[in-house]
């Protein structure tokens, strides 16, 4: 009999990998804009095009991985996540500019960030467990993306903080070790069999459902919840609330990581005993109290607590919604995972830079958002506040869609597919074994 401890020890190592490629860079904004001179939509533009790297590469593994399997394209990811991080290092450096330099940087990783999204998912999902079980080995799965930001964000901070901005590129250089030690790891694991064509729901019946149309904007709603302010949570404790960067990356994206993790952990452990729906409407309200905390309080410290709860608060929407269309259907394959992280990582791209534009755009001479910003406790001028503000119609969104989710899956009925049968049990076999 197979066994897949180890298979889901190489899949939590794989979210880590991905919780390294998507908050390094954002770690290391203020050097970017103090050495290149970037303004803020350009880094903003930097998280766009993390995601929207990732967001291209969902759509194109959407086609084949059903197809070809998962060994292949999970090596390459890793390899692609290794590649990216020492292109960081060394790019900006030799690159016409150093723009550049991280624009090619990003999108390397990226790839193998997106291939990362569309394959740890299904794989866990169609390991052996029961089913009123899989919201829950889900969620697991997903705090292990947390613990890998907790474990970049201090030990980036702390790393950072010992050796000089001067010497940042150390970081990624280092990072690149967890990709590459994974990739060896998926050579040998065993892996499950794709779902195949005959049994599989075809993309056209997807699209075709309503609930499935309003799973993939309540993806797109999670991510830009959970991103938004996870990647500017940094940039705004250091320049919006004026507090030094070791403690603003502490007490920001590192708490919030850690509570996004806690609470992932908590809906693992004892997930079969809470209804997943209104754990997911509760999650949505509080984020969306926590973006407005964040924005109107004039104290500092109740800011920071705003950011860090938040992680709390956004534990759930992302494998939460996973969780939601898996159920709905049940034979969706990789492809169906691979849509759902195509607006997940379109949220995750958008959130962002709709922040940090809304940001830059509040220090123009007049205009609507100049007018909310002067309304909003002094930021230093950054317009960040603002920013936060207008993202805070993400987790509100968030809300009202789950709620309209289950009113629509009681008075439909559950979908299981336009397919009957098991799908075979085949396992995929390591390569060389």
């Amino acid at each position: 009999m197979t066994t897949y401890d180890h298979t889901r020890r190489a899949c939590y190592t794989g979210y880590v990998t991905q919780a390294i490629v998507n908050n390094l860079a954002p770690l290391l904004f203020i050097v970017f804009q103090t050495r290149y001179q970037l303004p803020l939509e350009m880094l903003g533009r930097l998280v766009l095009l993390n995601f929207a790297t990732q967001l291209v590469t969902d759509i194109v593994a959407v086609k084949f991985v059903d197809r070809t399997g998962y060994r292949v394209p999970l090596v390459l990811a890793h390899v692609l996540s290794a590649l990216g991080l020492m292109l960081l290092a060394v790019a900006p450096a030799v690159s016409p500019s150093p723009y550049l330099g991280l624009c090619v940087a990003i999108v390397v990783y990226a790839v193998g960030g997106g291939l990362l999204e569309v394959l740890v998912s299904p794989v866990v999902d169609a390991l052996p467990s029961p089913q009123e079980g899989k919201a829950a080995a889900m969620s697991l799965l997903h705090s292990f993306y947390c613990w890998g930001q907790v474990a970049v964000v201090a030990g980036s901070t702390l790393l950072l903080a010992w050796i000089g901005q001067d010497a940042w590129q150390v970081l990624p250089v280092a990072w690149a070790l967890v990709p590459l030690v994974n990739m060896v790891a998926f050579l040998r694991v065993p892996l499950p069999a794709t779902v195949p064509d005959e049994h599989r729901t075809s993309l056209r019946a997807l699209f075709g459902a309503p609930a499935f149309a309003a799973a993939l904007v309540l993806m797109l709603s999670a991510g830009a919840a959970e991103l938004t302010m996870s990647q500017w949570s940094s940039l705004f404790a250091e320049e919006g609330l004026g507090v030094s960067k070791v403690w603003g990356d502490l007490a920001g994206p590192c708490l919030f990581a850690v509570l996004m993790g806690i609470g992932r952990i908590v809906y693992g452990l004892w997930g079969e005993k809470i209804p997943l729906v209104p754990a997911m409407a509760s999650c949505g309200a509080l984020a969306t109290v926590c973006y407005l905390v964040v924005c109107l309080s004039s104290n500092p410290v109740v800011s920071l607590i705003g950011c860090a709860v938040c992680g709390l608060a956004v534990s759930l929407l992302w494998p939460g919604t996973f969780s939601l269309a898996a159920a709905r259907f049940p034979l969706g394959g990789a492809a169906m995972f691979g849509v759902l992280a195509v607006f997940g990582d379109a949220g995750g791209a958008a959130g962002p830079w709709i922040a940090g534009a809304a940001a830059d755009a509040s220090a123009a001479a007049d205009g609507f958002l100049a007018t909310l910003s002067a309304a909003l406790p002094d930021d230093g001028g950054s317009g960040l506040r603002t920013g936060i503000l207008v993202a805070a119609v993400f987790p509100i969104t968030v809300v009202a869609l789950t709620l309209a989710y289950a009113v629509r899956g009681r008075n439909a009925g559950t979908v299981a597919g336009t397919a009957t049968g098991e799908a075979p049990g085949e396992v995929e076999r390591p390569i060389g074994g």
